[in-house]
């Protein structure tokens, strides 16, 4: 910064507060005021230099603790955009989906990507307990909710369980159409971790880079403990977040 930014800034803001806490907390304030919504983007920082009257360096800085506290986030070689409100998923809690979306006021939908009855490979058999005779449908569905896809879904479940499975009952709610033939859902045993997104992944949840999102393994049993489903469930990065109480 030469010496007439310096004369600038100090000119512009006066105050004992750090420069750049000061330029963060005016973004801030923007983007309440203007009523910016979670998606869109801010200015960019020489734009943003130029409308606080000071340098970028300062701006770069003021952007960057305004990620860090998770009100905006960097697309790169595209621009800053703000955070949309995170859907907390209560990772003890086992509900579908469409109850989940629905208990949030949001308009949940199903897009089926894929729908057939196959032959499971011996990791999916030996996760289900099947004999090696016995048949899967294999489903493929990306969650939608108030037009913005979530989670991508990869589901197996038994032909024996379920014969009159179609592509209109996956279209809503899985949990729904279990219960009503007489099913009694208990539990569900996962494993959660973290994975960078393949270019599927990506395209299919609107991911503008390849950050890491989580992936869950699982499979959920009946009252009676026969297991019903094994599904690989991916999260998007930037709109899930999973929370939980751990009690001593």
């Amino acid at each position: 910064m030469d010496g007439n930014e310096r004369e600038v800034e100090q000119s512009m803001w006066k105050s004992s507060t750090p420069l750049y806490k000061q330029v963060a907390n005016k973004i801030r304030e923007d983007i309440v005021s203007n009523g910016t919504e979670g998606g869109e983007a801010i200015p960019t920082e020489a734009k943003l230099a130029q409308m606080y009257d000071v340098s970028r360096v300062t701006v770069r800085r003021a952007v960057k603790l305004l990620i860090e506290e998770g009100l905006v986030y960097s697309v790169h070689g595209s621009g800053t955009y703000v955070s949309e409100k995170k859907i907390e998923h209560d990772i003890y809690k086992l509900q579908g989906f469409t109850e989940e979306m629905s208990g949030l006021h949001n308009n949940p939908s199903n897009e089926i990507l894929e729908f057939q009855l196959t032959s499971p490979d011996d990791a999916v058999r030996d996760s289900l307990k099947l004999r090696d005779n016995q048949k899967v449908y294999f489903v493929k569905r990306l969650r939608i909710a108030d037009g913005q896809p979530l989670i991508l879904e990869e589901s197996y479940l038994p032909y024996d369980l379920f014969p009159d499975l179609s592509v209109n009952v996956m279209k809503e709610s899985k949990y729904e159409y279990i219960g009503q033939k007489g099913y009694t859902i208990s539990r569900r045993h996962a494993d959660l971790r973290p994975i960078l997104p393949t270019g599927e992944l990506m395209d299919l949840l609107h991911l503008e880079e390849s950050a890491p999102m989580l992936c869950l393994e699982a499979y959920s049993t009946l009252s009676d403990g026969t297991r019903f489903e094994y599904s690989t469930v991916y999260y998007h990065p930037v709109k899930y977040t999973f929370k939980f109480v751990s009690e001593k």
